[in-house]
């Protein structure tokens, strides 16, 4: 009986592009002078390709971001943005993206 090959990843995620710290003053630091992720500046909803990044983990590409997604731990291996590397300053968060209804 032939087996039904199924991918044990997720087909798509949200990624975002954030300043790598907020200015520390305000009332969400509570004057703690503890450092925190900015809001995103820019955010992209990529897709599974079905290839192998250079990385060796899952290819994802969408609205002009192209990652290779640790699917195990949800760590970005490899990104480009718009085809160059990600700048200094910048950090990456993920989410995995519903495609339900």
């Amino acid at each position: 009986m032939p087996s039904v090959v199924t991918m044990s990843h997720p087909q798509s995620y949200e990624i975002l592009l954030v300043p790598e710290f907020a200015d520390t003053k305000g009332p969400d630091t509570e004057n703690s002078g503890a450092q925190r992720p900015g809001k995103a500046i820019r955010s992209a909803v990529v897709a599974a390709t079905g290839a192998t990044g250079e990385s060796g983990y899952p290819r994802y590409a969408g609205d002009g971001m192209v990652a290779d997604i640790d699917p195990a731990t949800h760590t970005v291996e490899a990104l480009l943005v718009d085809g160059s590397e990600l700048d200094y300053g910048l950090s990456v968060r993920i989410s995995e993206k519903n495609t339900d209804g």
